[in-house]
This record gives structure tokens, sequence and C-alpha cells, in this order.
């Protein structure tokens, strides 16, 4: 009240203290929001500049939904009025500026915004600089009312960059012209498409040709001030050019200046030419001059100690790739991949992937540099990309005796990576009897190969070898015997894997029963996939998300290189087909090469709802598995055995693994604050296939429901091999518990549903707030916990060597405060601290004695709760 008593004062001073506590510390719900905006209309009609000033600022500031209600439509005609100071006139358009950032639909459109345009043309720069703000972002959501703007901006700009420095005093900067207005103009002018008027295009291209020459200049002065300055205001000079994507010279001249800082010493400035190049490679005026900046971009990847600056080098490559230079820039991308940070790995196997494929006029390179490629970083190789080379293999006749050679080498060597073998074995089983011919890779050569691989790999793997072998049976009848005691041995028979023992099983009761007439209508060649986009180019969209990536297709090349520009991202969705309709189309039979995880819907955009036992609205994954899964899909999850090996090491730690096995690893991250908690728990894939229907649920039984709240978020459907998800638990303790709630976690893996169950590591003493007290305080609360049922004593042999500095570590970690002095005998330990629940909070005292002779400890524990005092003691004695 006494603020809103300040905003009536005629002092500068008092009303500023008043509209400063107003524009800090009053919430805009306050009940007195209507004396304070009666306070700002009074001053707003004062026509006092100072008032005014301050009334404005104060709107602008606070930006609530009620003042731009109460002065959204009075700003307007504020900013336009002729007599109105330039300074009230910056002042009003940059609270007009917020308000319509804030709610855009209080701000009405109406005459004031012909008569807002003619701001550009006004002699105070402030205003120029605050009207221009305000009419890029309005041109942004309806650029027809703002058309005028054009015309104004090139001549205001024109007169800034042909003027002396000296002309501009007050907004010179380091011997630049009015710098920020410079780039805001450039900006707004990116709004619109170029000038269509000759005289005014013309005037335009002559001020972007001034700031390209004055960037040739040597500099004015050696401060960086002014080399920020001036570089600011160049590329947004080229953005604008790019935009306009019209003037082949001055296309020419930015790739020329920017191909002049690929070399600079400063990292930002290297970054930002990469950048700006990769968009400049996308225009077919400036693509060739891109092209002669091949060897320094190559270079940069080589030398650049920056990852961000390599990254965007392999952009470039990227983007600056055509018939005429792909085998050079893909075998580079090759050499960098070797030894490239992790972190991009996976999109430069998509970006070489593409490049191979796209450029391809001898498909023999094609096959060796996938190969090479799966050599060299196959952790990262996704499915899309081996998919891809079995479609245009299978689809190309001229290739696929050269791939079955190829693969059949590489497979040689001792070492092969899984995706190698994924290739090996579908190119040699649909392919093999174009090289049998040769005895040094006869039929049972090549089984063998490939059979001496089979235990080294993964489920799925092993279900497409499976398939493959009994193409070889229809292939090769000679080998048939041998392949037949694979099928019967007792470890496919009787494999635990449904899928493994169903594919064994019935390919062993094919290959006896069908005549070979059936065997070779059953097992024919896989016909040719229909062509479509390559769900590489789509896994590649989505990795970098619409508008990032260049697009190289020779034929629409569009303005901004960004081949998404026009599109929302849920049209990229919808046409990038999935994974299974770019292999399986539905339109023919299910081939039986094809493995469980190509059948199961690969689509990262498929999301299977948590509901949905049957899996009824999936495409059926790998037909054969969906009885027994229906049936482990009904299974409670009470019937999994709960993990708690890892349990008892988080009673004095927050963070760390709390389970583990061959597929799925589970780490934990855990803050606490009085009586809430939060928990992020993280599942991470350890294997190289998708993880399917993933769902994870945190379940207590009845009585801890009512003392332990936990809330978990959702999380992702489908974890990608190799890939980490993260899911948020919110904690409330209500009441002290003494159990910990579980963790159910479901996922399909190679058609088979896992299920684990977690004991989750929310114990009472996670709750204690530490409590600092001298030793007076101790022995008085000590004593006044004397009563029989508070006290909980333990005489226990140490369990690990009994260390002092550990000892000290566990107790802090377990939660109280450590008490030094406190104890006559300094080798005796004392804690103190309070649990916090939600309807009430326990102090807890705690003494441990340690007896090194004896290599025995005592722990002593009062609080005013004995179910406290049994339940901290329990979790304290196991630690040591």
């Amino acid at each position: 009240m006494e603020a809103v008593n300040l905003l009536s004062s005629n002092k500068y001073t008092e009303k500023q203290i008043g509209y400063l506590f107003i524009s800090v510390l009053v919430n805009s719900n306050s009940d007195l929001i209507r004396l304070i905006n009666n306070g700002i209309r009074n001053d707003l009609a004062s026509r006092n500049p100072t008032f005014m000033n301050l009334a404005l600022h104060c709107i602008a500031n606070v930006g609530s939904r009620e003042m731009a209600e109460a002065f959204a439509s009075e700003i307007p005609s504020i900013l336009v009025a002729g007599d109105t100071m330039d300074s009230v006139k910056q002042s009003a358009a940059l609270c007009l500026l917020r308000l319509n950032r804030t709610s855009p639909d209080l701000v009405p459109m109406g005459d004031w915004t012909a008569r807002v345009v003619h701001l550009l043309n006004d002699q105070h720069l402030g205003v120029v600089t605050a009207a221009t703000s305000l009419i890029t972002t309005l041109a942004q959501k309806s650029p027809n009312d703002f058309k005028t703007s054009i015309s104004l901006a090139v001549a205001r700009l024109s007169r800034i960059v042909t003027s002396a420095s000296i002309d501009l005093q007050d907004y010179t900067y380091y011997f630049v012209a009015a710098p920020w207005l410079s780039v805001k103009l450039l900006r707004l002018l990116q709004c619109y498409p170029p000038p269509e008027d000759a005289a005014l295009r013309s005037r335009l291209t002559e001020c972007l040709e001034t700031i390209l020459n004055k960037a040739q200049e040597p500099p004015k002065s050696k401060k960086v001030q002014h080399s920020n300055a001036k570089n600011a205001v160049l590329f947004e000079a080229i953005s604008l050019i790019i935009h306009h994507d019209s003037e082949p010279t001055l296309l020419v001249r930015a790739c020329n200046q920017l191909g002049q800082f690929l070399q600079h010493r400063e990292t930002n400035l290297r970054y930002l030419a990469l950048e700006s190049m990769c968009t400049l490679a996308s225009s077919e005026f400036s693509h060739e001059a891109v092209k002669t900046h091949i060897e320094t971009v190559i270079s940069a990847l080589k030398t650049e100690r920056d990852v961000s600056v390599r990254q965007r080098a392999v952009d470039l490559l990227y983007a600056m790739c055509d018939r005429s230079n792909a085998k050079q820039i893909v075998a580079e991308m090759l050499r960098y991949l070797e030894t490239a940070d992790y972190s991009i790995r996976e999109e430069i196997v998509l970006k070489v992937a593409i490049l191979a494929e796209k450029y391809a006029v001898d498909y023999t390179w094609y096959v060796d540099t996938i190969l090479n490629l799966i050599r060299i970083a196959g952790d990262y190789v996704s499915e899309e990309v081996w998919y891809r080379v079995i479609q245009i293999v299978i689809n190309r006749d001229d290739v696929q005796g050269y791939a079955a050679k190829t693969v059949f080498e590489a497979l040689q060597a001792p070492a092969c990576h899984e995706n190698l073998v994924k290739v090996g074995g579908y190119i040699l089983g649909e392919f093999g009897n174009l090289i049998a011919g040769d005895p040094r890779s006869s039929p049972l050569v090549q089984f063998n190969l490939l059979h001496s691989k089979f235990h080294l790999c993964s489920v799925p793997t092993r279900a497409l070898l499976l398939s493959a072998y009994i193409k070889f049976i229809n292939l090769f009848p000679e080998v048939k015997a041998t392949i037949q005691d694979v099928l019967r041995s007792d470890s496919q028979l009787r494999n635990a894997d449904v899928e493994l023992q169903q594919r064994a099983v019935e390919y062993l009761r094919l290959s006896c029963m069908a005549s070979t007439d059936i065997l070779a209508t059953v097992l024919e060649e896989m016909p040719p996939f229909p062509e479509r986009e390559s769900s590489i180019l789509a896994k590649l969209k989505r990795k970098k998300g619409p508008g990032h990536l260049p697009n190289i297709d020779d034929d629409r090349r569009n303005v901004n290189g960004s081949s998404e520009h026009s599109e929302n991202t849920d049209a990229t969705k919808t046409s990038s087909p999935s994974l299974m309709a770019d292999l399986l189309p539905t339109n023919r039979p299910r081939p039986a090469t094809s493995t469980p995880i190509m059948l199961s819907d690969g689509s990262m955009e498929s999301t299977y709802p948590l509901t949905d036992l049957l899996n009824l609205n999936s495409t059926p994954s790998a037909g054969a598995s969906l009885l027994v899964d229906v049936f482990s899909d009904s299974s409670t999850p009470a019937s999994v055995d709960v993990s708690e090996e890892h349990f008892p090491r988080f009673v004095c730690k927050n963070n760390g693994v709390i389970y583990e096995n061959q597929l799925l690893q589970i780490g934990l991250k855990s803050e606490y604050r009085q009586n809430l908690g939060r928990m992020y728990v993280f599942y991470g894939n350890k294997t190289s296939t998708q993880f399917l229907s993933f769902s994870s649920s945190v379940t207590s039984h009845d009585t801890l429901t009512t003392q332990l709240n936990v809330h978990a978020k959702t999380v992702d459907p489908i974890i990608e091999g190799g890939a980490q998800v993260q899911q948020i638990l919110n904690i409330e303790c209500v009441s002290d518990f003494t159990d910990a709630p579980v963790l159910n976690v479901q996922f399909r893996y190679g058609g088979t549903l896992q299920t684990i169950a977690v004991k989750l590591p929310v114990m009472l003493n996670k709750f204690f707030q530490p409590t600092e007290m001298t030793s007076q305080d101790f022995f008085q609360r000590w004593k006044q916990l004397g009563a029989p049922q508070q006290e909980v004593q333990k005489i226990f042999k140490a369990k690990h060597p009994m260390d002092t500095d550990v000892t000290k570590a566990k107790i802090v970690g377990f939660g109280v405060a450590l008490l030094d002095g406190v104890d006559p005998n300094p080798a005796n330990f004392v804690g103190a601290g309070v649990i916090h629940t939600k309807n009430t909070q326990v102090g807890c005292l705690l003494r441990l004695e340690p007896n090194a002779q004896a290599q025995m400890y005592r722990l002593t524990l009062r609080t005013s709760r004995d179910s406290v005092s049994q339940r901290l003691c329990n979790l304290l004695f196991e630690q040591f």
C-alpha cells in the first residue's frame, strides 16, 4: 500500500521507488492491481515524459495479462502521437513488444500499424532501433500488414551503411556505425522475399555490397569489440543474401568472404563461417563456389580442436557433396570416423550411408563403402543402414554377385561386427549360389563360415542366420544333412528363446517334409523392393529436426538449405515410412528370411499404449511368438523375483547402478529435501537392438501406499540400441515407513517379453535434515529420550575394516549431522537429525561406539517414536 501511495507523489525519486517496488515484488494477482493500474493511467495521461517512462517501464516489467488488458489499446496511440517525446516513443515501442510477446491476442491491430512503420524514418536512432524490434516481431506474424516497411528499412539501412561514422556519434560503437540497428534492419528484411521494385532492389544490393566491401578493409581498431560489431553486421547481411537467394554475384562474394574466415584464429568465427556455408551450399548459384573450399574444410576436420566446429565441418562436407567429389568426401568422412567423437559418430554414419547411396555411379563402390562403415563403426550403424544395403543389393542384379563375394571375404576376419554378420547372412542366403562355383567359397565353406559366428551373436541375428540356413537347404541340397543336424541339436530345438526354438522346429519339419518344388516356392528369392524415400534419410531428418538438413538433391534445392522448410514436422513424420514398410511392403507375402527385428515395427513414430496388452494395434511382431507372449503379458509383476542385490549400498548414498543384466542397466540419481524427494531413473539399453513396448511403474503394498506417495512420469515406449532414457519419480513421505516401493519394468526384446522388478532404495533416513547441536543440548535431549521404548541398541561384529574416515562418511551419508567434540570419548561417533514426514517430525540422536580390539560396534539410537528407532537401527548397522 505504501508503494501504491508513492505512485501518486509528484517527486521523481518517490515515484521511482514506488514503481521499482511494484515491478519487482507485486504479484500480478494482487488485490492492489486496480489501484496500481489507476496510478499508471494517471502517469500516462500526465504528458510528463519522465513519469510516462516510469509507467511504461512498469507495464513492460510486470507484463501480466491484467496489465495488457488495461493498457494494450492505449500504448499504440502514445507511440504514434506526433507530440510524444523520443524517449517515451522508445519506451512505448519496447513496452508494446513485451505485451505482444506475453499476450499477443490482446494487442489490437488497427490504424496505428501503418503509422508505426513510419517510425523507421524517425530522426532519433533510439526510436528507430526500438521500433525495428517491434515491427520485426509483428511482421513475422502478419507480413502483409507491414509490407511498406521494406522500402523504409532499405532506405534507413542505406543511410547508415554509407554514412561516415562521425555522422552517428552517439550510435557509433568502436568505429562501426549503429551495428545493432543495422542487424535489426537486416533481420526485418528477412521476413520478406526480395523487393519487386528494381530501384529498391538495386539500392539494397548496393548496401549489401558495401557491407561486404567494408569487411575486406583493414580493421580500424585491434579491440575485439570492433571486430565483433563488424562481423555481426556482416553475418546478418550474409543471412539476408542467402535468404533472398537471387543475386549470384552476392552469393559468390559471401561465400569467398566466409572462406577467409575458415582459417581465422577465432574459433567462433570458424564455426559461424562453416554454418553459413552449409546453407550457401544448397543454393544453385553458390554451390560451385562453396566446393572450391573443400581442402580447407577437410583440413578443419583433421586439425580442429573444438568438437562443435568439427561437427559443422562434417555438415558442410555433406552439403557440398555431389557426383564430382563424392568419393573424396566419403573417403575423408570414413577416415575421420575412426577417431571421431562418440557423440557424432551415428550422425556421420548416416551421412556416409546417404552420400554413398545417392552418388553411387558404381554400386560396387557403394557395397565396399558400407562394409567399410560397418567395420570402422559397427556399433553406430543403425538398422536402417544395413536394411538399406540389402534393399539396394536385392533391387540391382548387377551388384548381387559382387556383394556376395565381398561379404564372404569380409566375414573371413576373425573379429566381425554383428551388423556385418547380419548383412552377410542375408546376402549369402539370397545370393550365395552366385559364388558357389568357386571351390574356395563352396556351399559347405559358406555355411561353416556363417555358423562359426553363430554362437557370438544376439538372438535376432541368430534368428536371421537360421533363416539363411533354410535358404541354403533350398539353394544347395548337398549341405541339407549338415544343416538339419544343426537344426536338430538340443541347443536349437530346446532353446530358451521362443523365436529361435520355433524357427528351428518349423524349418526342420519344412526341410524334412516339403518336396523340392514346394521348398523352392516357399524359399524363392526376395522380390525387388518398391522404390521410396530412403529410411536412412528419414532417420537423419528426425535426428536433426526440420530446417537443419541441407538438401542434397541437385534438382530441388531450397532457398534456406532445408528440404523441410515449408512443411511442418508432422508432415515429415507421415511421409517417412516405417522401417517395416520400407523393408516388407504389405502387398506381398511374408518372406521366410525376415528376422523378428525386421518384422516388429521398428519405426520411431510408433508408440505402444501401455494398456494394449495383446499388442493388437501394432504389427504382428514375429507372429510365431504371439501366443506365448499373450500369456507372459498377462502374468502379474508379483510373480517376478524382486531384485534387492544392490539395495543396501544405497542406504548411505544417493547415486549409482541399482540393477544390471546382459540387456539392461538401471541407474539412479536422487535428491531429497525435508519430506519430498526426486529420483531420476536412467534405463540404458546395452544391446544393439531396440527395446519395444517399454513401460515402467512403481508399486507399493497396501500399508506403504498410505505412508509414501510415489508419482512416476511416463517413459518412452521405445529405447534404441545403445541408447539411454530417463524417468523422473517424485516422492512424498507422509509418515514413517519400513518397507520400500518396487520398480516394475517390462519390454520386448527380440520378440520376447522381459519383466524385471527392482526394490527402490527409498528409505526412511533419506528424509533426514541434519541438526547441529552443542554438547550440552545433545546430552539434555539424550536424557529426555530416556524411555525404554525410545531407545534401540545393537552390538554387532564389524563386517568391514574399521576405518575412521569411512565410518564418518557413512554416518554423514546416512543423513545426520556428525557432531565433533560432543562425546567425552573422541573415538565414538555422535550424530543428530530430524526425520521430516508430512504428518510429523521425529528428532533422532545416534551414538556409535567402536571397539577396535574386539572388532565390535555398539550402536545406540534414541528417537521419540519406537518404530523410527527400530527402522533406522536396522538400516544403519548393516553398513559397518
